[in-house]
């Protein structure tokens, strides 16, 4: 059986860029329709697109651990973990200021992928005083926060904070469906927060019009047009996820296959 990457471009380049929904697309389509094996439908393309990116981008994670347990590589663009690093840095965000609620909690932001540092800015003091030592604060510092269980607040606020300041503390938790910090001890009015996290990549799409009530034709005008946001270099890994995740939907078992076999393949050369 021919190898995928026989029909598709050489990208494996250290851009910084984002790759483009149109191109993939039209690369998926070449290739699953080869040898009449099927159409992907715009649709089955965006949802596959994004467990596809996510897929990609989780497995940063993973191999970046994996990696950092073994040597590295005096050559910075040889050096696996340097690379990683950059893959993921593309989606750190960095002092990400907002204001705490009424509870001294933070709503976290629906991008979060994972939560790096935090920090509180106690502007007007903290609540119960007269409990803790908590005066002299500096209204404009923000003080870095780590992270305890629930359980162990009363702990923590008792043992530490008795004769300076220790704190803050958080604790993570979910309250209405949403993501929650909730900071201790409690902030008066005007406290702030501030974040560091890894974010989620935006969802892909290939946004279309309908041409004649029959053909999608590509609308990259479109207000929710979106390109792949992971780097560059995996513009191929992309185009093979994604067809093995058309081959089961087209059951062209053969498709799944190759694009198995393709994944394999770089999987084993990265690891070299």
């Amino acid at each position: 059986m021919q190898s995928l990457y026989g029909a598709i471009a050489d990208t494996n380049k250290k851009e910084i860029m984002a790759i483009s929904v149109d191109r993939v697309y039209q690369k998926v389509l070449a290739i699953a329709n080869k040898e009449q094996r099927g159409y992907i439908t715009p649709q089955e393309f965006n949802l596959f697109a994004d467990q596809a990116q996510m897929a990609i981008f989780e497995q940063y994670f993973y191999d970046l651990e994996q990696r950092q347990r073994g040597p590295g590589n005096s050559f910075d663009y040889a050096d696996i973990v340097s690379n990683i690093e950059e893959k993921i840095s593309l989606f750190e965000v960095q002092n990400d200021i907002h204001s705490l609620n009424d509870n001294s909690a933070l709503n976290v932001p629906l991008d979060v992928y994972r939560l790096g540092v935090v920090r509180v800015r106690y502007t007007n003091g903290v609540t119960g005083n007269s409990n803790y030592n908590y005066n002299n604060l500096d209204a404009t510092t923000f003080y870095l926060a780590e992270q305890v269980q629930q359980k162990e607040i009363d702990l923590y606020m008792k043992s530490y904070f008795t004769n300076k300041f220790g704190g803050p503390y958080y604790t993570k938790g979910r309250s209405g469906g949403s993501y929650i910090l909730n900071v201790f001890p409690t902030a008066s009015s005007f406290g702030t927060i501030e974040i560091n996290y890894i974010r989620r990549p935006s969802i892909p799409q290939w946004t279309y019009v309908i041409s004649d009530g029959l053909n999608a034709l590509y609308n990259p005008s479109d207000a929710g047009h979106a390109n792949f946001e992971i780097h560059a270099s995996e513009e191929n890994k992309l185009v093979v996820k994604i067809l093995q995740l058309a081959g089961v939907t087209i059951k062209d078992f053969n498709l799944v296959q190759a694009a198995t076999q393709e994944e394999v393949k770089t999987i084993q050369q990265e690891k070299q």
